[in-house]
């Protein structure tokens, strides 16, 4: 099976040697970067990130033993040099040619969310692991299997158990960890970065494409995209952004945020992406609609839709958006584009650990 020549990998079982070998008791606090223009790093009482915890979580964001017949791990959907989301595919394929009914989100700056996934249906990490996990056109996995193997493993039970000094490893040591590798991606290393600290200069249109954004007349991206002292490049709220012409609020087919609260006035909206990595990301919107960014800014400039429940902060939706020039689309692509990270992309400790040592 697919697992099992992963997991007898010698280099891989090496560097975990020597990992859980040099830990210490207490165990050691992930050392989070300090950043002037981001929110405070939570706390996480309940499972504190540290870095024996992000490395264990980090295999097993990468082992396909996560999934029914041993085929797709977390990574499947979610590559690194994508800013972990499933670019370029619309909709993500699970075990068995299942198909998912959403655009993956990509997995950066998780650390600072409030709710997980495109409705917010979950309000930690640590719970949202089990929806794709046990999710039957995912990975289709049943947790007392997955235990079963785990628990089965030298390589995991001698791990799990040095982390929690426990020798049955159990559903929440799983999301736990997990969850702990997922808060360290960090994405803060763009070019718009180097700018933010004085180490880089926009170009001319790039600069005009900054301003163009935080123009409420011109692009009238700042509502829900704040460039100004905001590092996260979204509001982190849930919104309408007029994509289609539905006129009551019962007419969506996906409802979005109102299939989890139950209320109307929340039908059509879904979360806020961030514009990090943007580049990297499409298709776009939840149902992986547009393909190009190009797209993206001839919908906000022509094709924006009244409906029910738009957000309000879509002011020019009455005349179908903000009518943007060619060139002022350009200029915005290019600001757009200083968003995307290399650095993070690219990070070894990001990387599939059983590839890389």
């Amino acid at each position: 099976m697919i697992y099992k020549r992963i997991i007898t990998s010698l280099t891989a079982a090496i560097f975990m040697a020597a990992v859980f070998l040099c830990w210490k008791d207490p165990l050691t606090p992930y050392p989070f970067p300090e950043l002037a223009y981001f929110p405070r790093t939570p706390a996480f009482a309940n499972n504190p990130v540290t870095v024996e915890g992000a490395a264990l979580g980090r295999f097993l964001f990468y082992d396909p033993i996560l999934s029914s017949d041993s085929s797709l791990s977390c990574s499947g959907c979610h590559d690194q040099k994508s800013a972990f989301s499933d670019a370029p595919k619309d909709f993500s394929i699970g075990v068995h040619n299942g198909k998912t009914n959403r655009n993956a989100m990509p997995l950066f700056n998780l650390v600072w969310n409030r709710f997980f996934f495109l409705d917010g249906r979950v309000a930690t990490l640590e719970d949202q692991i089990s929806h794709p996990l046990t999710a039957k056109n995912e990975m289709n996995m049943e947790w007392d299997v997955l235990l079963k193997k785990l628990n089965a493993s030298e390589f995991y039970s001698g791990r799990f158990n040095a982390l929690y000094n426990k020798k049955i490893i159990d559903s929440t040591n799983v999301k736990n960890v997990i969850a702990q590798f997922l808060k360290t991606l960090i994405s803060h290393e763009s070019k718009f970065d180097r700018v933010q600290h004085l180490k880089s200069k926009f170009t001319n249109d790039e600069l005009e494409g900054f301003r163009l954004m935080n123009n409420q007349t011109r692009g009238d991206c700042l509502h829900c995209h704040p460039t100004d002292g905001n590092g996260l490049l979204t509001t982190l709220a849930f919104s309408n952004n007029g994509l289609d012409p539905v006129y009551d609020v019962g007419g969506y087919t996906d409802k979005g945020r109102g299939s989890v609260t139950g209320n109307e006035k929340d039908n059509g909206k879904f979360m806020i992406p961030s514009l990090r990595n943007i580049a990297l990301t499409g298709p776009y919107m939840h149902d992986g609609r547009f393909k190009t960014l190009e797209e993206v800014l001839e919908f906000y400039s022509t094709g924006v839709h009244v409906c029910a429940n738009i957000d309000t902060k879509m002011s020019m939706a009455h005349q179908k958006g903000v009518k943007l020039s060619d060139q002022e689309k350009k200029q915005i692509t290019a600001f757009l584009m200083t968003l995307t990270d290399s650095v993070f992309i690219s990070k070894k400790e990001y990387s599939n650990p059983f590839r890389n040592n």
